[in-house]
């Protein structure tokens, strides 16, 4: 079952890196990890996207909770929120796929930011589910290269 953790920390130095300790000794996978700052520049927004047990999950945010660094540790799976990943993709390109491959870009809302004699790459954002959906639109292509930022995440509302 896919989770989605996000944890306010102290921006410190190997902060990340003890919050992914965390996850030594469960059977749980990490899918992806962003950080970045908040609006606070000495906090930092660390979002862990899981695939692992309901049980596993929940003891590794609570192993989390008790780190001194740490503000807070949500499970944004039981909120409504707002989550989005960026890709950069590298697509094979001739002359022929040249119409077709901006005809996805366009309905992707996909932005060209580098162009070759052969490929042409392009950025997109989107939830998960529409970055999976358009990487699966140029896979016939062929993808040359590929970086997912993984994903960041918001609860909607005033929370």
């Amino acid at each position: 079952m896919q989770h989605t953790i996000s944890a306010l920390v102290h921006n410190r130095p190997g902060v990340l890196a003890d919050m992914a300790d965390k996850f030594k000794g469960h059977d749980v996978n990490i899918r992806s990890i962003s950080a970045g700052e908040t609006e606070k520049p000495e906090i930092t927004r660390i979002v862990i996207s899981v695939d692992g047990q309901s049980e596993d999950v929940k003891a590794i945010r609570q192993a989390m909770s008790t780190m001194e660094v740490v503000i807070s540790v949500d499970d944004m799976d039981r909120r409504d929120f707002v989550d989005r990943e960026l890709a950069l993709i590298k697509v094979a390109m001739d002359r022929e796929s040249t119409t077709q491959l901006m005809q996805i870009f366009e309905v992707f809302r996909a932005n060209v930011v580098g162009m070759g004699t052969e490929t042409i790459t392009v950025e997109m954002t989107g939830d998960e589910e529409r970055v999976a959906a358009f990487v699966r639109m140029l896979a016939p292509f062929g993808i040359k290269s590929m970086c997912r930022t993984g994903m960041i995440a918001l609860k909607r509302g005033d929370d």
